[in-house]
């Protein structure tokens, strides 16, 4: 039984230059988490994200003078910009006219029906995809009171502003349906998919820290794209924004959806190790995470066993008492002093990276 149904037929739209629907790869996606209104300090935060692999960023727009740090902003990084607006028409308008590449809104707290046609015709003039945000924290009053915080009301009001907004004539449109929960997450996702084409933006919302964020993600991004629905995904973590897309560019690659960068494997040590494995396994990690190449790449604890049992691997290293061993295909190429494992390893990746890189593009 394969473990990737077909893709979800959407329509396709554009966010900036990235092509977001069937057809099109997943993309990922984060959001700055520095005060929009200090340029240079989302600037700095959006070009490591970009290094990282980020696809589309999202930036809050809380007031007048984050929208119009937006143009600056924009003119100084290269991957597609989407203002997230809650509540103030306004700050919509002003955001498309500071160069964004989407919207994100809520049009049921957007307003009366005339601020929301003035958003919509804004964004039909600057040619804007519009993101609507369902949130399980925050729905309508009427739907709460008449479904509950339950997936059935997410989707009730993901239906009601699509509606909106196509009753304007409007379709270049994205939905996110998120709650806390994978549960919850994962049912509103697929009660919705067989009622619309709009293509769906996928995440677990306020999923928490490091490790609850990484594992609710991981099951219910993983689950969704697993069944062939999700267009855009984030995960959302309590921490510096980048390890949302180093997650992102996991689970993808763990469903052979998108191969980005070196993959590190690595022994859960045992009492043959003979040296910090998990020092030395983080090092590396942090050391390829701005590579591209798709090369798979051994952290091993036990020169006896470790080039066997990794001999998959285009290349590792594997720790002994003093000493290790550099690798390629199992193949023991050299013998190298533990406290340059990780400098050897690197200036080979760099050489292997670099060929890699010229036979089969940064990215599939």
């Amino acid at each position: 039984m394969p473990l990737l149904k077909e893709r979800r037929k959407t329509r396709q739209i554009k966010v900036g230059s990235q092509p977001v629907g069937f057809d099109a790869q997943v993309s990922v996606q984060s959001m700055t988490n520095t005060q929009t209104q200090d340029v240079q300090a989302t600037v700095n935060q959006i070009l490591s994200l970009e290094k990282a692999g980020c696809d589309i960023v999202r930036a809050a727009v809380p007031d007048m003078d984050a929208a119009k740090a937006l143009k600056k902003i924009k003119e100084k990084i290269h991957i597609p910009l989407i203002a997230d607006i809650h509540f103030d028409w306004r700050l919509a308008i002003a955001s498309a006219e500071s160069g964004v590449d989407g919207l994100r809104i809520n049009p049921g707290n957007i307003g009366t029906a005339d601020k929301i046609k003035a958003v919509v015709d804004c964004a039909k003039a600057h040619k804007l995809p519009i993101r609507i945000g369902v949130n399980g924290g925050s729905l309508e009053k009427e739907i709460e009171k008449q479904y509950g915080v339950t997936a059935r009301g997410m989707v009730e009001s993901a239906l009601a502003n699509i509606r909106i907004l196509e009753d304007l004539g409007f379709y270049d449109i994205k939905v996110s349906l998120k709650a806390s929960d994978v549960e919850r997450t994962v049912d509103a996702y697929r009660q919705l998919a067989p009622l619309t084409d709009v293509p769906f933006h996928v995440g677990v919302t306020e999923a928490g820290g490091l490790y609850a964020g990484i594992t609710k993600s991981a099951i219910g991004i993983g689950m969704l794209l697993s069944e062939g629905i999700g267009d855009t995904i984030r995960v959302s973590l309590t921490r510096d924004p980048v390890e949302e897309i180093r997650t992102g560019f996991e689970i993808l690659r763990a469903l052979g959806l998108r191969q980005r960068g070196p993959e590190l494997i690595s022994c859960p040590t045992c009492g043959r190790c003979k040296i910090n494995l998990f020092k030395i396994a983080e090092q590396v990690e942090k050391a390829l995470l701005e590579r591209s190449a798709r090369i798979k790449v051994a952290i091993m604890g036990c020169v006896v066993n470790g080039p066997g049992e990794a001999k998959e691997a285009d290349i590792g290293i594997a720790g002994g008492d003093g000493k290790g061993i550099l690798f390629k295909k199992g193949k023991v190429i050299r013998k190298i002093d533990q406290a340059c494992l990780v400098d050897e390893l690197i200036k080979e990746i760099d050489a292997m990276t670099l060929n890699a890189e010229e036979i089969n593009g940064k990215e599939s």
